[in-house]
C-alpha cells in the first residue's frame, strides 16, 4: 500500500530504513507509550530487520504497519498501523502511530492518521478505534483531531487501563 497526502508517503517500511527504526524504538520517550507493561527498548540493528519482516507479515490489506516518509527529505518520520486489536473477539480494528521525536510537534501524525482513516473507511471496515494509555494526550488530541471519539476507559485488549476512542464508517460519512 502506498497513500500520499500533502506532505508525506505512507508506504511499507524497507530494510534500508532498519537503523531509523531502530533509532526511534531505542527510545524510551517513544515506547514508554505502546503496548502494555514496561517499556520493552528496541536494541540492535537484527532487532530492527527482524522487525521490518514482521511489519511486512502483519500487513493484508486493508490492515498494515507502515513507514511515513517526509516526502520534502525522504526521512521516515515513524509509523502509522492499522491492525486487528490483540485478543480482539470481534475483529475489532484499531489506528495508531509513533514517530521520532524530531518529528513531534509538525502535524505528520495528525496528515498521517487521516489518510489511514480514510483508507480504512473506504476499504469497507465498520469501525476503528484508538487506544492510548490514559495519560498520552498528545495522542488523545490526534485522536480528536482525526475524529475520534472519546468513548471512555476501557481494560480490554490492553492490560491495565487504556483510553478508548473510536469512530464508526457511518460518523465518518456523515
Amino acid at each position: 500500500m502506498h497513500l500520499a497526502t500533502e506532505r508525506l508517503l505512507i508506504r511499507p517500511w524497507t530494510h534500508y530504513e532498519a537503523p531509523r527504526l531502530l533509532d526511534i524504538l531505542s527510545r524510551v520517550e517513544v515506547v514508554k507509550w505502546l503496548g502494555d507493561g514496561e517499556p520493552k527498548l528496541m536494541s540492535d540493528l537484527d532487532e530492527a530487520h527482524a522487525r521490518v519482516d514482521t511489519y511486512a507479515e502483519r500487513s493484508a490489506p486493508p490492515l498494515g504497519y507502515w513507514a511515513v516518509e517526509v516526502v520534502a527529505t525522504g526521512q521516515v518520520a515513524g509509523s502509522v498501523l492499522l491492525l486487528t486489536l490483540p485478543n480482539a473477539e470481534a475483529g475489532e480494528v484499531e489506528i495508531g502511530w509513533h514517530l521520532h521525536p524530531d518529528s513531534w510537534g509538525h502535524g505528520y501524525a495528525t496528515e498521517a492518521a487521516r489518510a489511514v482513516l480514510r483508507h480504512g473507511f473506504e476499504a469497507g471496515l465498520p469501525e476503528i478505534l484508538a487506544l492510548t494509555h490514559t495519560t498520552n494526550e498528545p495522542s488523545q488530541a490526534v485522536m480528536r483531531r482525526i475524529g475520534l471519539h472519546p468513548r471512555g476507559v476501557v481494560e480490554k485488549w490492553y492490560a491495565g487501563e487504556s483510553a478508548l476512542f473510536g469512530l464508526t464508517a457511518e460518523e465518518w460519512r456523515g
